[in-house]
């Protein structure tokens, strides 16, 4: 056994070598398209929120959040705030959808089988602003993900409110009744499904192409939504929050605290997503604030994850990351927050978990260089699109970097090949 883990070991540092010096002729070229059999994962930078789009084995697709921060606000025109990517030319919603059609041109159809909306943050949905066109169709305007369905087809949208959207409180600020009205035309109009994601299920995402080919190595596993956890043992659940009735309005979970937090297994392969779950407690508030720590033991080791809240300081708690243990971790940032000093110490921590890890970020404000400091040379990317690429069958994966600065998305820097675990 100790024989044949070195071997192991060493073929596939031999393989890095040769993949290393394969990707290094594909630098400055664009990223070769998806092939059946690869689970693609697209951290898209536009600079004004979250947004990844994955392409499954068999060609099925998922977009999980499509941020755009009002353009028109101060805070966003700030030196704390990224500027928009590319430009300013387009909002956000338009560049996620263009991105989403050019890397769905061989052999995938150009729509989103699945939008799965973490929570209902402009940085994660979109909010309507001065900027915002009118639909063509509805009496909705377009932002984040309303305007990636007016380009292309969106077909079921997965969000943690629907029919009533009431918990922990009725919300009818501009943002959600825009979104709401986007829903109600789509569904009467287009034939858009739309359901409430419920923890413990893995039969609520799936393969839709060729699912009797991979569905014994591809699973989407429900992992929590609105403090209702999944326990890792089939599909039961357990209630984290305390009950509404025993606590004050201010006392209710907060927005980030009901975020839908997901895994996507592909073979070996592990990827997790939270949306913006926090996990480090602040002073003062009662034990249940931690969701991390509970989602943490049910999801267990990854091989990739997107950091919780964008790496900001109530996130990335001890026991998550001792828990996950991921080897690449990607940084979805929009501010000079994402990610805190101390988020960082805790991610490159030997002491919290030992292994070697690769952290890249989709963008680094040069307000955040500076408080970073000597641990800004260890990122692996500091700008760029971050794309995922899992090998067929799920042993193997590469990180690629795309240039973010126009709608070549040239390679930047490649990286792997990482084994799966």
């Amino acid at each position: 056994m100790k024989y044949a883990t070195i071997l192991r070991a060493a073929l596939l540092a031999l393989f890095a070598s040769h993949s290393h010096l394969c990707g290094a002729q594909r630098v400055g070229e664009p990223l070769p398209a998806w092939k059946e059999g690869e689970l693609d994962i697209h951290h898209i930078n536009t600079g004004r929120g979250n947004a990844t789009f994955l392409i499954f084995p068999d060609g099925t697709t998922l977009l999980v959040d499509a941020g755009a921060l009002d353009s028109t606000e101060p805070r966003t025109k700030g030196p704390r705030n990224m500027p928009a990517v590319p430009s300013l030319d387009r909002q956000p919603g338009e560049w996620i959808a263009r991105y989403i059609m050019n890397v769905t041109t061989a052999g995938v159809n150009q729509s989103v089988d699945y939008a799965l909306i973490t929570h209902f943050h402009d940085d994660h949905m979109g909010t309507p602003s001065a900027a915002s066109k009118k639909s063509t169709g509805g009496e909705y305007l377009l932002a984040g993900i309303t305007e990636v369905a007016e380009f292309v087809p969106v077909k079921k949208v997965i969000d943690r409110g629907w029919p009533d959207y009431s918990y922990p409180r009725v919300t009818k600020d501009t943002m959600m009744l825009n979104y709401r009205k986007f829903l109600e035309w789509q569904v009467k109009e287009k034939g858009l499904r739309v359901e409430a994601s419920v923890p413990g299920r893995n039969d609520q995402i799936v393969l839709l192409k060729k699912p009797d080919k991979y569905r014994h190595l591809f699973e989407v596993r429900n992992i929590s939504v609105n403090g209702e956890i999944w326990t890792g043992v089939g599909s039961v659940t357990r209630k984290h929050f305390p009950e509404l009735k025993d606590l004050r309005p201010d006392q209710y979970p907060s927005e980030n605290m009901c975020s839908i937090a997901t895994r996507i297994s592909y073979g070996k392969f592990d990827y997790f997503t939270g949306g913006d779950t926090p996990g480090v407690l602040q002073p003062g508030v009662p034990a249940w604030h931690d969701v991390e720590t509970p989602v943490a033991k049910a999801v267990g080791p990854v091989e990739v994850h997107i950091l919780d809240h964008h790496g900001n300081r109530d996130s990335q708690n001890d026991f998550l990351l001792s828990a996950l243990r991921p080897r690449v971790l990607v940084v979805p940032v929009w501010s000079s927050d994402h990610p805190g000093h101390d988020v960082l110490d805790r991610i490159y921590s030997q002491r919290i978990y030992q292994g070697e890890r690769d952290v890249f970020a989709t963008g680094m404000l040069e307000s955040n260089k500076q408080v970073i400091g000597e641990m800004l040379g260890r990122l692996k990317s500091d700008r760029g699109h971050i794309v995922v690429r899992v090998d067929n069958g799920g042993d193997t994966y590469r990180v690629y970097v795309l240039d973010d600065n126009d709608e070549r998305r040239h390679i930047k820097s490649v990286h792997g090949p990482y084994a799966a675990r």
